[in-house]
This record gives C-alpha cells, structure tokens and sequence, in this order.
C-alpha cells in the first residue's frame, strides 16, 4: 500500500500506569488483587448534560444499553473515594512529579497550574460516571531517527476499574475496584506518523523514556496504546486497547486497508446509482418461510419462540461479502451494529448464503418475498421480535454510513491486529470542570529540582552497559528496551553473579513466560532473588530456570528448597558411563564428534537438575577415556 498516497495520517496516545506508593486520589495502594472481595455494590450510571447543555453522544450510546454495574471492593486497599462516597482527596504528588519528568524528557512545556477535569464515561469503568484527568504539559517532541513526532499534551489521569465478568443476559457488568485511581500518564502525539513502522518506532521510544523514569509499573495491562488514524484527509478513527507494543504496526497496516475498502464501498454504490433514499428499513417477518429450516441456528431460534425479521437492502449486492479485514466481511460491520442495538448474536446476509444450514431454495424464497432484484442484499435476524427490530435498526444505521465512507467511531483493537466496532467518538461536550480538587501550582524551583535529577536517557543507559557490565551492544539494548532493566539494575547489587546471566534470564525466561500468559510479573522481588543464589551456588541448572520460574509465578507459596537439585557429580557420573556402555560403538564410530549427540542423550535424564556445562565437561572425559 502506498501510504503517502493515501495521505496516512497517525497519532499515539501512549497510557501507562505509574509506579507510585499511593493512588491518585486516596492512600489507598497501587495494588491489584485476586482474592475474594470484601464486598461488593450495584450502581446504575446515566449520561448528563455539559456545561453547555450537551449530552455527549458517547454517553449516550452507552446509555442505551440498559445495564447493571456490579463493584467488588476490599477493605484494606479500596476506600470511600472509590466508591463515590467521600470526595477525591488532593492530587499525588509524587505522581506530578513523573508527569513532569516526562514532560522534560519530551521537551514538553509544563503548565504554571494543573487543573482536574472530568471526562464522562458510563460504561461503567468508574463508579462516578466520569474520569478526571488533568493536563500537566503541552508541546514538545520525540525523535526516532529520521522521524519527528510533536508532543501535543501530556496528562495525568486515574486509571479505570478492572473488569471481571459481563453476563450481557441480564445486563450486569461486574467490576473490580483495586485498579481504579492508579496513577496513569497519557502522552499524546500530533498526527506525525505517515506509515505503520513508523508508528510503532515513535510508541517503542515513548515506551523506553517511561521506564528509563524507573517509575511506571510493568507487566501486561500496565501500559495501554491508543491509535488514531485517517486516510484521505477523512475522519479520524480511535483505535483503543493495543497491549502488545509490536502489535501497533500491524493494527495501523490492517485499518489503512479497511478505511480504504470502506471508501472503495462508498465508491461502488456511486457507480450503481444507489442513494441513501433507495433503502427502507422496513422489517419484514418471514417467520414461516423459514419455519422448517433444517439450519441448528435458525430451529433453536424458533424453539425459543423467536422471530425472524429481514430487510432488503436495494443495490448491495456483493458489498455484503466484501473483505474490508482479513478474515472481516463488511457484513461484519453490520452485525457489531446489530449486537449493540439489539443485543444479539450475529446476523445472516444474502453474500454469504447459502450456509449455516439455510440452503438455496430458501434463499431464493426469501428473496422473492423481498422482491429484491439480482442487484439487491437482505439482512435477517433471528431473535425476540423487540431485539430482532432493534437489531435491523443498528444494521440500516451502518448501511446509511456507507453512503460516506468510514464512519467517525471508536474501535477496539483484537489480538490478531484486526478491529472491531466499540461505540460512536466521543467529543468536547464530556468534558467539565473537576470542583472537589484544588489546582496545584507548579513552582520554578519544582522544574528545576526535577531538572537536576533527570534520569539518563536510553542510549546514555545502553553505552553505559556495555561498558560497565561488559554486555554486547544487542543485549544492553534488548535489556533497556525491556519493561526489566530496573529489576536488573537491582538484581545486580543483591545477587553476586554475572551481569550476562542476570540480563539473559530476564530477557530469555521472563519474555518467554510472559508471552505464555505465566504471570511473572506478580513474582516477589525475594525470590527472584533466592532462585538466581541457587544457581550461582550451583544449586540448580540454568536449564532449570524457565520450569522454576513458571511454578513459582502460579504457586508462590512453594518452598524454593524443593527446587534444589538431588544428583551429585557422582550420580551424573554413573549416568554418564551407562550412556557410554551403550553407545559405546556409536563412540568410537563418531569419535569426538559423538560429544553433541550424547549430549542430548544425556540432558534428557539430568535437565534442570545440574548444569550443561558440567555435564558436557565430565562426558568429554569419559568419551576420551573411551576412545583411549
């Protein structure tokens, strides 16, 4: 794709959780649970006017789905403040302190006072109904090579609650509150960035001057990107919830593409003729033409004394099924439409019969009763005839959308790159004023106290490094690119052994963990510490570390003694000249190169239980004795 034709256009907002002793707003600390709540309370929320008189039309999607928000609080680490029963307390002020670290790193200019605001959100994540954020800075940029990125704010703001569970039947949401009012950090960039690599550079330099601060907090959930991209001088589309920093590229890639469907879609209608004023949203109950379908989908609806409800869609033929996503028909734009209006599942469209058990004559059936012509599409729904209605009311919604291009929404970024329908954008009528904070006035002799105290700057840490820890180039840089170079900075002056082992244990075993969902980060900073003493004291095998590692992360509480290793020199010995017997032809047929080989014979019963380098220096001389 040639992104400088499509005018890309690519702007960050970087949130990640800061590292401080205290929340936002309360004493409350910064940290997350897993055993069972102290209680738990219900609150309905309901959007509210500006002070303009404006109801924000974000808020007011999310108020059309009629639901129940359940809180799970503790009583040692979530107070009143959380709950929306006692006022917020003043601002943190070592969280400030970040902020304008930060805002100094980035060149950004700090304002002379910081002022809360409230942001309206009632999806629930706040018992409040709204989010209070501040601006701390303004302007400012980030350079990676050849790319130049301007800095537009940077705020302070309390993270969300946590979801726990949703049970979308009876409309409860269910919440926990030990993540909300953690400090957060929002960095957000002007719309610099013109291509996905680009992009995901500018989100990795950010990334590296937060933890060069060593006070962020790490793990997943901790740091959060939002993306926001146009084509064409179009609309701007939030794409909200990358986790994976190298998952930005492939996101920003996959929405060119699919705003550029959208417009190509728009563009296909044009050529047929086909205007808004073309479609009726009429519904049409073809109940019994479907009465005797032999699709699972369709009889369980019936069973359930569903409706069927269908409209015709005059001149979308073939625009139905066409991918806009990989694997993501625009028929899937229609049905996330579908789900929030109505609630359910998923739709049928003709582009994609016959399938699901509805077989061509039963198409042809329907299509004759919607007097749709071979240009025509229809949409049908199966569910209780009050949610099948509302549902075909969110898929014409969309479909009139399609008359313009893209739609101005917010999106949810998926696993796989991919993006789906979250809600409309929000816009300036959610914000007002936060009365229950006091401003905070941010002094000269503040600025440059933090000024005095900057933290080194990654390439200054990287050179260091290397030259202080004898790392190569590639591992010191691996290292403080890394959410751990803080646990190794500290590792380095607890445990006595090689800076080498320490970085490629973290960077090595916790990655790898971590990308296996192994929750290495809940680990206590003790007993990383004892199981790197085992292996310098020789206690355990390197090759030990990652299954060591693991177990501890899922099971704390499990003695580190039961890790030590039971087999002496002795014992290995002994296992060594019985692999020799056996292989004793295989020895003097190979020679020396018979080493490699048994080495992994070998590894198979000892793994974990003493290191290679022993074992591989004690099967040499026993297959030099062999070979005498």
């Amino acid at each position: 794709m040639n992104y400088s034709e499509i005018k890309l256009k690519v702007g960050l907002e970087i949130h990640q959780q800061l590292d401080t002793k205290t929340k936002l707003f309360c004493e409350c600390p910064t940290i997350l649970r897993d055993d069972d709540p102290s209680g738990v309370f219900i609150r309905e929320l309901r959007p509210t006017m500006s002070e303009l008189g404006i109801i924000d039309q974000a808020a007011i999607f999310e108020s059309k789905k009629v639901r129940k928000f359940e809180y799970e609080f503790y009583n040692d680490s979530t107070c009143l403040v959380e709950l929306d029963e006692e006022p917020p307390h003043a601002l943190n002020e070592e969280a400030i302190d970040i902020c304008l670290t930060m805002a100094l790193l980035l060149n950004s200019e700090p304002l002379d006072e910081i002022h809360v605001m409230r942001k309206i959100v009632i999806d629930g994540s706040n018992t409040s109904g709204f989010q209070r954020t501040s601006i701390i800075s303004m302007g400012g940029s980030v350079s990676v090579g050849d790319i130049n990125c301007r800095i537009q704010t940077i705020c302070l703001e309390e993270d969300a609650a946590r979801k726990i569970n949703e049970d979308t039947k009876n409309g409860i949401v269910r919440y926990r509150l030990d993540r909300l009012g953690i400090p957060l950090i929002e960095i957000a960039t002007a719309p610099d960035i013109h291509t996905p690599s680009a992009a995901q550079k500018v989100a990795l330099r950010i990334g590296k001057l937060l933890r060069t601060t060593g006070k962020v907090k790490r793990g997943l959930g901790t740091i959060r990107q939002d993306v926001n991209i146009s084509i064409l001088d179009g609309p701007v589309i939030e794409i909200k919830g990358i986790q994976q920093l190298d998952l930005i590229e492939k996101v920003v890639e996959i929405e060119a593409k699919r705003q550029l469907e959208l417009i190509n879609i728009m563009n296909e209608l044009r050529k047929r003729n086909v205007t808004a004023k073309d479609l009726s949203n009429e519904k049409h109950d073809i109940t019994d033409l479907l009465q005797y379908s032999k699709s699972k989908i369709i009889k369980r609806a019936l069973k359930q004394k569903a409706k069927i409800l269908a409209i015709k869609l005059n001149g979308f033929s073939g625009l139905l099924g066409r991918e806009i996503q990989p694997g993501k028909r625009f028929g899937k734009e229609l049905a996330y439409y579908a789900g929030f209006y109505g609630g359910v599942k998923g739709i049928f469209h003709s582009d994609e019969l016959p399938n699901y058990g509805i077989t061509q004559d039963e198409v042809d059936k329907i299509k004759k009763f919607l007097n749709c012509s071979s240009q025509d599409a229809f949409v049908l729904v199966a569910a209780p005839k009050v949610s099948a209605e509302k549902a075909l009311d969110g898929v014409f919604e969309r479909v009139l959308m399609a008359f313009s291009g893209i739609p101005e929404e917010t999106r949810k970024a998926e696993s796989d790159g991919t993006t789906s329908y979250l809600r409309p954008r929000p816009g300036a009528a959610r914000m007002y004023p936060e009365t229950d904070v006091r401003p905070v006035i941010i002094s000269n002799e503040r600025i440059n106290k933090i000024k005095d105290n900057l933290p080194e700057l990654p390439e200054e840490k990287v050179n260091r490094y290397i030259k202080e820890y004898n790392l190569n180039e590639e591992l010191a840089d691996e290292l403080v690119s890394s959410p751990d170079f803080i646990l190794f900075e500290k590792l380095l002056s607890d445990v006595d052994i090689t800076p080498k082992i320490i970085a490629t244990y973290l960077l090595n075993t916790f990655r790898t963990l971590r990308r296996n969902n192994i929750p290495v980060d809940d680990i206590p900073y003790e007993r990383i510490v004892q199981i790197l003493k085992l292996l310098k004291d020789k206690k355990i095998a390197k090759e030990a570390l990652p299954e060591i590692t693991e177990k501890i992360a899922l099971n704390p509480k499990i003695e580190i003694s039961s890790f030590v290793s039971s087999i002496t020199i002795s014992d290995l010995d002994k296992i060594i000249s019985k692999i020799v017997q056996q292989k004793h032809d295989f020895i003097l047929e190979r020679g020396e190169r018979a080493l490699s080989p048994l080495m992994g014979v070998v590894m198979k019963e000892v793994r974990g239980k003493i290191d290679g380098k022993t074992v591989r220096e004690h099967l040499k001389k026993a297959i030099d004795d062999a070979l005498k």
